[in-house]
């Protein structure tokens, strides 16, 4: 996830690119770049750091140029490291472009142009783009734009610069947002439009496979077939106060609908025929062999996807796995060797207990793994091998999308830790994998339960306490689905296996106390309904979260959320959302604020 923007205009397009990338840096701060047209090339500046550490750069090596046109990006560092080289924009021969999005197939894209003597400098799937284009283009820019996405596969937004067409910028996307606004002053195009509303309130989203001409004069716009074609002009009515949340009230419910974005952001690049796949990841099949155990630590909610992570791997590849939390393993003189798999799971890179945790194991000898969404960080550097989640920035303390794309990367380890040690055929991952892509498909549906939860956290937002319960995969979710409660309600909320409440936690199922049930597994259908019925007959307010095909009682709860069809293996996708929203509206009808709940700070960076 990164920010693009692209101007061409009355004003300086050097100040209006560095304005608006100020706006999209929540999107990516890892680097920052912009290209423009001058009187008789295209110049680009770009640097490692955030926009302020480009304005500074412009302002020494730009100088004086004048310009009316040009594109801007933010980054988000996903192919290649941080570093100027890998920074945006990119330029192959005539063709200077940006991108936000992943390019699933550059490495077979680059081996093509290495047939045709053609090599990139950097370690980006932007560049090869970038090279495709201009490989195809022969003159009309159009034509090398369409011949080139028939060739790309991943999600995309590009803006373009051809070098012998001044003063024009040209964009299509798949997947990646693109938002864009003609005015008075000029054309402007954007990831985000919190990059548009200084300009206007007036914009239209283009379509995918849509390709748009700007210039200073207008912004025309032609569909798959070469048809010039009207957008639908949307209106903005919120202000620039609200504008980087993108018209949310908070960032945590911005972040909640990014999660499939993000998802597909995070799964699209290993699926590969259909397959797992770690190679463009540099993450061998030997990680993966003759290991006898594996370990995954974390803190919080990594730790909850740790959980959800143990059961898929138990499940699919019949390995022993334990979820250690970071804080306490380094203290319990745990037992590693060689043959042992540390897998540690940590949005920042950064938390100083997995952090510790990473160092022992290597210390024993034992192989690692690292699951991070941040290109660089401690815990990156010092793995054997990482996989990167693709979540982009999170600005909300409680972790919503970083949780579900980590939680992604669990099962793709599943899939392909199966799959090389042969517990299922290549027809059978590629169904896991087909299923998991579609899940994405049902988050985005839940997405739309928000009044139904809404309505529900209204009921229970004066409650003292409030109880989880789930089994197997469902009491994993259910953990993240107390703390997510907790830490932005400040409401005492428990999770538990269901199995376990007659062991002693049912003594505290009073009148009107909320038990939120997840019931999404059929293998323990009759089991949970029957730990329901147990805490209903004691007073206890269920909300009865459960699967599409399940036929429950109504007597049996106070409010049902019925899940979008979703095959039951990937139901916690879909749940989490629901259970998210739960926690966010509880603490909206508390007054609280939702991004910064107290005493909690995002990243954990001291023991």
């Amino acid at each position: 996830m990164c920010g693009i923007i692209g101007y061409v205009g009355m004003r300086d397009a050097k100040k209006a690119l560095i304005s608006g990338l100020q706006t999209l840096e929540y999107r990516g701060y890892d680097s920052a770049g912009i290209a423009y047209f001058t009187e008789d090339k295209i110049k680009t500046v770009k640097t490692v750091g955030k926009v302020s550490c480009l304005k500074e750069k412009v302002a020494n090596e730009a100088g004086s140029d004048v310009t009316n046109c040009g594109i801007g990006h933010t980054r988000w560092a996903t192919h290649g490291g941080v570093s100027d080289t890998n920074s945006h924009p990119h330029t192959a021969g005539r063709v200077t472009l940006i991108h936000n999005g992943i390019i699933e197939n550059y490495k077979e894209l680059q081996d093509e142009l290495a047939e045709a003597g053609k090599y990139p400098v950097s370690q980006t799937d932007t560049e090869i783009a970038a090279m495709v284009i201009d490989h195809c283009y022969k003159g009309d820019p159009e034509a090398a734009i369409r011949m080139a996405i028939s060739k790309l596969e991943g999600a995309y937004g590009f803006c373009i610069l051809f070098s012998d067409i001044p003063d024009t910028i040209y964009a299509v996307r798949n997947g990646s947002p693109l938002v864009a606004a003609h005015t008075e002053k000029g054309s402007i195009i954007a990831s985000d439009m919190v990059a548009l509303v200084s300009y206007t309130k007036h914009y239209f989203v283009l379509k995918e496979g849509h390709i748009a001409k700007m210039t200073s004069n207008d912004i025309l716009v032609k569909d798959e077939n070469g048809e010039i074609f009207s957008p639908y002009i949307h209106h903005i009515s919120w202000d620039m106060a609200a504008a980087k949340k993108g018209g949310y009230d908070y960032f945590m419910m911005k972040e909640i609908h990014e999660q499939p974005e993000a998802l597909r952001n995070t799964i699209r690049p290993r699926m590969v025929g259909g397959l797992p796949d770690f190679s463009a990841d540099e993450v061998g099949d030997e990680l993966f062999t003759d290991i006898n155990r594996i370990i995954i630590t974390a803190c919080g909610t990594a730790m909850h996807a740790g959980l959800i992570g143990r059961n898929m791997i138990e499940r699919l590849c019949r390995i022993p796995v334990t979820v250690e939390i970071a804080s306490e393993f380094r203290y319990q003189n745990p037992i590693m060797d060689e043959h042992t798999l540390l897998i540690t799971i940590s949005q920042s890179g950064e938390t100083a207990d997995t952090l510790a945790a990473l160092r022992l194991a290597k210390e024993r000898g034992s192989r690692t793994l690292s699951v991070v969404n941040v290109k660089g960080s401690s815990i990156a550097r010092e793995s054997d091998y990482v996989l990167y989640t693709h979540a982009g920035p999170e600005i909300a303390v409680a972790s919503t999308k970083a949780y579900s794309v980590q939680v992604s990367v669990m099962y793709l380890i599943a899939f392909r830790i199966a799959l090389v040690t042969g517990k299922i055929s290549e027809d059978e991952a590629q169904n896991y994998m087909t299923a998991l892509m579609s899940t994405v498909d049902q988050v985005e549906e839940a997405l739309g339960y928000d009044a139904q939860i809404e309505n529900i956290s209204k009921r229970i937002a004066k409650s003292e306490s409030i109880f989880f319960i789930g089994r197997g995969i469902d009491h994993a979710l259910s953990c993240e689905g107390s703390l997510k409660l907790k830490e932005i309600s400040y409401i005492h909320s428990e999770a538990y296996a269901a199995g376990e409440l007659k062991h002693g936690t049912i003594s505290l199922i009073t009148d009107n106390v909320p038990v939120i049930a997840v019931v999404t597994q059929p293998d323990v259908f009759a089991k949970m309904i029957s730990n329901v019925q147990e805490v209903r007959s004691r007073g206890a307010r269920v909300i009865l979260i459960t699967g599409a095909d399940a036929t429950v009682d109504a007597a049996l709860c106070d409010h049902q959320v019925v899940l979008p069809e979703t095959d039951p293996l990937f139901s916690p996708f879909v749940s989490a959302v629901v259970l998210q929203y739960l926690a966010y509206y509880v603490a909206v009808e508390k007054g609280l604020n939702v991004d910064q709940p107290r005493n909690l700070a995002k990243s954990v960076t001291v023991e």
